[in-house]
């Protein structure tokens, strides 16, 4: 089925109600490196067993973190093969902190459609409030649909952010664990592209790849430890775009710039000269 803008921009998709634990939240930032030090007590604070302080990139997984299933990219006006589609970018608002436990309410529309020629760009909002209304976050997803572009859609804009001419304030290592994307896949996202190294080959993946989201947390959670003080609460807004694979097992360097307001920064793998994981990332402060 060919993608139809005409169909798909503004169409309203179901609203889903969600509710999650304290359990989940940590097994979330477990699922991030947390812990990794079980001595230290900023580490210890993700791992709360009453009230662990939330990463904002929980959000991207909150309502879906019991799915056992692999999601389907199915919408009105867009049917696209899984193993065509990879994350392109993510972005969340929280409008608070979100709480270490709760129940929660998301309403979700598909609101651009690019047209980039060899593939298609699909961009989905999200609004989540409380069960009494109050707003917690707002999210923005796209998916990069190879194979599908070429309907006559328009190519979108860019969005680059421009580095800082001058050294990094920060910079920090972070390894992943070989079985990183097989325990992240216990939040809810069961695409085998992460588990099943036949699909992968099938996807062009000589082996299954991390996770993008999985990705886009642990260096959320490293430029909160290294530049934040692993307050969590100092951030507003975190957005990415996803500039590669990243494979479990390898290890990222995350450089982190200042700026009024906000932080600046970039992921890559160093193993592999240095190629991009996550790029055009900032970072907004409370």
């Amino acid at each position: 089925m060919p993608i139809d803008p005409a169909i798909a921009i503004g169409a309203e998709l179901p609203v889903e109600e969600f509710t999650w634990t304290a359990s989940d939240v940590q097994l979330y930032q477990l699922a991030l490196g947390a812990g990794s030090n079980p001595l230290d007590t900023r580490e210890l604070r993700y791992l709360d067993d009453a009230k662990p302080q939330v990463l904002p990139t929980f959000a991207t997984v909150a309502a879906s973190f019991h799915a056992t299933e692999a999601p389907k990219v199915s919408f009105p006006g867009i049917e696209i093969d899984l193993a065509k589609v990879v994350h392109g970018s993510q972005e969340v608002t929280v409008h608070q902190p979100i709480p270490a436990a709760g129940s929660a309410r998301t309403t979700s529309q598909i609101v651009e459609v690019w047209d980039k020629g060899k593939a298609a760009v699909v961009v989905r909002e999200f609004v989540t409030t409380d069960l009494d209304g109050n707003p917690l976050w707002t999210a923005r997803s796209s998916i990069f649909a190879r194979g599908e572009g070429g309907f006559g859609g328009e190519r979108g804009p860019s969005e680059s952010v421009e580095l800082p001419d001058r050294a990094p304030d920060h910079e920090v290592l972070v390894p992943t664990l070989p079985q990183q994307a097989l325990l992240y896949r216990m939040c809810g996202d069961r695409n085998p592209l992460h588990s099943d190294p036949e699909f992968a080959a099938g996807a062009g993946f000589p082996a299954p790849i991390l996770h993008g989201l999985c990705t886009y947390g642990i260096v959320c959670k490293a430029a909160v430890d290294t530049a934040l003080d692993a307050d969590a609460t100092r951030v507003k807004g975190y957005k990415a775009r996803f500039a590669g694979v990243v494979y479990p097992g390898e290890t990222l360097l995350v450089r982190i710039w200042e700026e009024s307001g906000r932080l600046l920064i970039s992921a890559s793998v160093p193993a592999r000269e240095g190629s991009p994981a996550l790029a055009d990332v900032v970072l907004t402060l409370a």
